[in-house]
């Protein structure tokens, strides 16, 4: 059967320390829900750095900057310091989180929402930066877990395992939802959620669970 290998190895994750790890970094994102508007912004920024990059430099970035950094800092300062650390596209997010601070309230506008796929629609729409992937993830992030976030990482995974023929280059909307719905199978195979599911085959990938 398809995939059949795949839950056998998520399974083997779940019992150990892994499992104990991402039941913690599900919790975390539970607790952000639960922030104001200023901890969901510096998330959304987060996920704007990562497009294209990595989810470790966005982690240092967040940290240095802080929410009141990237709602408050001039837009040459921004881009001075994301060049500093290292982000190879500098000029373009700082322009992107410049122009985002528009929607600061990006918890009210979200919780406007009583459905995921319509709040990442949303996001697509209207947030420079941030396409399905992005969406997705600033939404996990943030307690939704019922979005599936494909980069890299994890189609490489479900090609390995032979749940996709290729890994494609590019991602049209249609082709994400139909490569979503095949993981929204295999979660319910598993009992897990998407949230849940993505960290797995991100760790199976890079053997690490970042956010």
């Amino acid at each position: 059967m398809v995939g059949a290998d795949l839950v056998g190895r998520v399974n083997e994750l779940r019992g150990g320390k892994v499992g104990k790890l991402i039941a913690q970094r599900m919790r975390e994102f539970k607790e952000l829900s639960r922030k104001g508007n200023e901890e969901w912004f510096s998330e959304l920024c987060f996920c704007i750095l990562t497009a294209n990059s990595t989810a470790r430099l966005g982690m240092k970035i967040q940290r240095e900057l802080g929410g009141k950094g990237f709602l408050t800092l001039p837009l040459e300062e921004l881009r001075h310091k994301l060049r500093v650390a290292g982000h190879r596209f500098s000029n373009t997010r700082a322009h992107f989180i410049f122009e985002v601070r528009r929607f600061r309230n990006i918890k009210k506008i979200i919780e406007r929402f009583t459905d995921a796929r319509q709040a990442r629609g949303w996001l697509v729409e209207n947030v420079r930066g941030l396409g399905y992937k992005e969406s997705s993830h600033f939404l996990r992030n943030v307690g939704f877990d019922d979005l599936a976030i494909l980069d890299r990482h994890v189609l490489s995974v479900l090609h390995e395992y032979g749940l996709i023929d290729e890994v494609p280059r590019s991602l049209t909307h249609g082709r994400y939802l139909e490569i979503e719905e095949k993981l929204v199978r295999l979660a319910k195979k598993l009992g897990l959620t998407l949230g849940e599911l993505d960290l797995y085959l991100w760790y199976l990938k890079t053997g690490e669970v970042l956010k």
